[in-house]
C-alpha cells in the first residue's frame, strides 16, 4: 500500500478538481458544448488530438475548428461535399496541418458510414473483456490509417505504444468517454470499457508531481512509465485508478503557477 500521506493528498486532490468547475478552462469543454454521442465522440477525440501546447489556445483553436463544421461536425462529416473542404485549408494548431485535418475528416466519413459509435473502433472482436489499452491504442492506430490515401506525416498525431509514445492525448480521450462516476466531468458514454483497463494521461504537469511523490521511478517518458504510474495508482483504487489524473494535474498546476 502506498504511503498514506501520499494516499490522503491524493484522494483529497481528486475531489477538489473532479467537479464541473475544471470543465470550462479545460480542452474537456468543447465537447461538453454537444449532445449526440458522436458529435461528443468526434469533437472529443480531436480536441484531446490538438491538445498540446496552452489550454486557451487549445480551446480557442478547436472551437474554431468545429464552428467550421457549422458547430455540427457529425453532420458535417457524413454529408459535406468536396467544395466544403476548402474552408479548412487555412486551419493549423501547432504542427497539425490542413492535410492532417482532411484525413481526419475523410477517416471520420469512411468511420461512421459503417459503425454508430467511434468505441467500436477500440475493440478487437467487438469487445474489450481481456484487452489491455495498449492492445486497444495499437488496434486503433492501425484501422485509423489502413484507408489507402492515408498521409506519412499525419501518423505523428495519433501515436500508439508500440512506438514508445506515453499515448497521453490518447488515454485522456479514453478517459472521458469511459469513466462514469456521477461528477459531471468525464462523460461515461462507452460501457465495453472499464475504467480499471485505462491508463492515466501522462503530461509534464502529472508527470513532475507522479515523480515527486515516488509514483514514477522509470528515467524515460514513455508508454512504461504511464503504465508504472497507473500500476502504483491501482493499487490505491483498483476499480478506477485513472480518476488521480485530476489530482496529480490539479497539483501540478497549482504548483506551477504558486
Amino acid at each position: 500500500m502506498a504511503d498514506k500521506r501520499i494516499v490522503d493528498l491524493l484522494q483529497s486532490a481528486a475531489s477538489l478538481y473532479n467537479n464541473p468547475s475544471f470543465i470550462q478552462e479545460d480542452p474537456i469543454s468543447i465537447p461538453h458544448s454537444y449532445n449526440t454521442l458522436q458529435d461528443i465522440e468526434i469533437s472529443g477525440f480531436w480536441t484531446a488530438l490538438l491538445s498540446w501546447g496552452q489550454r486557451p489556445v487549445i480551446i480557442r483553436n478547436a472551437r474554431h475548428l468545429f464552428h467550421l463544421m457549422d458547430d455540427a461536425p457529425y453532420d458535417f462529416i457524413l454529408h459535406h461535399q468536396e467544395s466544403d473542404l476548402k474552408r479548412f485549408l487555412d486551419f493549423r494548431h501547432r504542427t497539425f496541418q490542413p492535410t492532417d485535418t482532411l484525413y481526419f475528416i475523410h477517416f471520420f466519413r469512411w468511420y461512421y458510414q459503417q459503425f454508430d459509435t467511434l468505441e467500436t473502433a477500440f475493440l478487437i472482436s467487438g469487445h474489450a473483456l481481456h484487452l489491455t489499452t495498449e492492445h486497444m491504442l495499437d488496434h486503433f492506430h492501425q484501422l485509423f490509417f489502413s484507408l489507402e490515401d492515408a498521409p506519412q506525416r499525419t501518423r505523428k498525431h495519433v501515436p500508439h505504444p508500440l512506438g514508445k509514445s506515453t499515448c497521453k492525448r490518447l488515454n485522456m480521450f479514453l478517459r472521458w468517454m469511459v469513466r462514469d462516476d456521477g461528477k459531471g466531468v468525464d462523460f461515461g458514454l462507452w460501457k465495453n470499457i472499464r475504467p480499471d483497463q485505462l491508463v492515466c494521461p501522462l503530461d509534464v504537469h502529472v508527470e513532475r508531481v507522479a515523480r515527486k511523490l515516488g509514483l514514477i521511478t522509470r528515467k524515460q517518458t514513455d508508454w512504461q512509465a504511464a503504465v508504472e504510474l497507473t500500476a502504483n495508482l491501482r493499487r490505491i483504487d483498483p476499480d478506477d485508478p485513472v480518476r488521480f489524473d485530476f489530482a496529480l494535474f490539479g497539483l501540478g498546476v497549482q504548483e506551477r503557477m504558486a
